[in-house]
């Protein structure tokens, strides 16, 4: 199975890592960590040349911090953020794919050279298919999200997630499609975290190979997620915090990709890596 993509037709006959690389002050699990408000870039720089390093396939470049409650970012911020990150990261040698919803974005780092639009809208914001569909090679991760990221967990989904998730993100791909994007360009991802609860969150990953019939790769995201934090509580019920759920995410991780997942986009790049070798070794 191949995905094509801007520069790269990436093979996912084995799974591959997608590094993040979280451009904002405000991300839940490493804001500023590796960016400094006002221009200071060398820090996420060194952070993508590391991840490569790590052993990651691609990188995921975002701007914008998706997660709950989280305020939108204007669009001038979001390109000064992205656009100096996407130029460098370019010479890398590696896909890159681009975390955002706007298309003014979308067109700004496609024309950079940037690999992929990773959307967590799934083109659902006016022009963004428009953006998508007129380029002739990008790839492109389609994923379901409920409601939007300021209320998708004050009210999260309820019912069986599944199939509602499954009919979503068919139906998102068959638009693309119809806008002519061509179906070896897409890529799904049910969106862990983005407005389900923790037991809805481990329904997707338990029956994964439910949305493998869709006939699409599928990309999987539990790296830090919240969901990890609360089922490895300790015996009195406190949640994980932030520095403690590598393990928990590389399980998940390994969970994902035996269930069929191609790709796993990751914070702990070299541990997930060490882990898919051991997995593969297995096989």
């Amino acid at each position: 199975m191949i995905w094509q993509t801007s520069r790269f037709q990436i093979d996912l006959s084995q799974p591959r890592v997608m590094g993040i690389v979280n451009v904002t002050p405000d991300s839940f699990s490493d804001g500023g960590k590796h960016f400094t408000q006002g221009g200071g870039f060398s820090g996420v720089l060194a952070h993508c040349e590391q991840l490569i390093r790590d052993g990651a396939d691609l990188l995921d470049i975002g701007g914008e911090s998706t997660r709950p409650g989280a305020p939108p970012v204007p669009l001038e911020e979001e390109l000064a953020r992205v656009l100096p990150v996407v130029r460098h990261a370019a010479t890398l040698g590696v896909p890159l794919s681009i975390d955002t919803y706007k298309p003014e974005v979308m067109q700004a780092v496609l024309d950079l050279g940037a690999d992929i639009i990773n959307d967590v809208w799934a083109l659902r914001q006016p022009g963004a298919v428009q953006a998508v569909a007129a380029h002739p090679r990008c790839g492109v991760c389609l994923m379901h999200m409920h409601r939007e990221p300021q209320t998708m967990q004050a009210a999260p989904m309820e019912g069986d997630v599944v199939p509602q998730v499954l009919s979503f993100l068919e139906r998102a791909a068959q638009d693309l499609q119809a806008a002519g994007v061509d179906k070896a360009r897409i890529v799904l991802d049910v969106g862990v975290g983005f407005g389900k609860t923790v037991a809805q969150n481990f329904a997707l990953l338990a029956r994964q190979p439910v949305f493998l019939a869709a006939g699409y790769p599928l990309l999987a995201a539990w790296s830090r997620k919240s969901s990890l934090a609360a089922v490895c509580a300790s015996p009195a019920g406190d949640p994980l915090d932030m520095a403690d759920r590598m393990v928990p995410s590389v399980a998940a991780a390994l969970l994902a990709v035996d269930r069929g997942a191609r790709i796993v986009r990751v914070h702990d790049v070299r541990e997930t890596v060490l882990a898919l070798k051991v997995w593969a070794a297995a096989r």
